[in-house]
């Protein structure tokens, strides 16, 4: 298998769940900011141009951080990082889903890439302030409805964790955000995982 990934970026989730499996992969460096997704050879594998991108053993190409998170656990079972039964799988699927359309998208976009939602640098100030905004409800909701104890789920570690950790990555690391309770404390969690220590190692990301 190949991970095509950008060093911090919301691929970091799938490198975690990906050490968690502990099986032999190979991680491939895809510099956003160089804009290595438009290159031609990576259009040819993912013409959405984004990461995480995964290429499985028989060649075939699988995007989008749910589809792998879930491709991966199910496919993976004795990681155990997929929850048994039809609700802790809804709610595993609720919260990547609010992190991956939401908190990443809405939020983190807009503190990272504001010409991406006002072309003139004197409003840029305030596409900063919506995406703080939004990234700051976002884990308010999280932390509101937390329903696990160290973990997201009541059911115990999951994918849904490492959705969860990449944005908290980015609050905590990069924008220098207070987290609520819970999140925190989950953060802090991961960061004490091997898995989660290798995948910031091979990255190059401050720990």
């Amino acid at each position: 298998m190949k991970l095509y990934y950008s060093p911090g970026a919301c691929s970091l989730g799938i490198h975690v769940i990906l050490q968690e499996i502990g099986k032999p992969f190979e991680a491939v460096p895809t510099l956003l900011k160089e804009g290595a997704q438009n290159k031609p050879e990576f259009q040819a594998l993912n013409p959405k141009g984004k990461v995480p991108t995964l290429q499985r053993d028989d060649g075939s190409v699988l995007t989008e951080w749910p589809a792998i998170a879930f491709w991966l656990a199910a496919s993976n079972p004795d990681a155990k990082l997929w929850p048994e039964g039809i609700e802790a799988q809804a709610r595993a699927y609720e919260v990547m889903d609010y992190v991956c359309g939401t908190i990443h998208p809405q939020g983190f976009t807009r503190l990272f890439n504001q010409a991406r939602f006002a072309p003139s640098e004197t409003d840029h100030p305030k596409v900063i302030e919506q995406g703080r905004g939004i990234a700051e409800k976002g884990f308010a909701v999280l932390d509101k409805r937390w329903a696990g104890q160290d973990w997201v789920l009541p059911s115990g570690y999951s994918v849904a964790d490492a959705a969860v950790f990449f944005v908290s990555y980015w609050a905590a690391k990069r924008m220098n955000m207070t987290l609520p309770p819970r999140i925190a404390a989950h953060f802090e969690r991961m960061m004490a995982r091997p898995a989660v220590q290798r995948a910031l190692a091979a990255e190059g990301l401050s720990a």
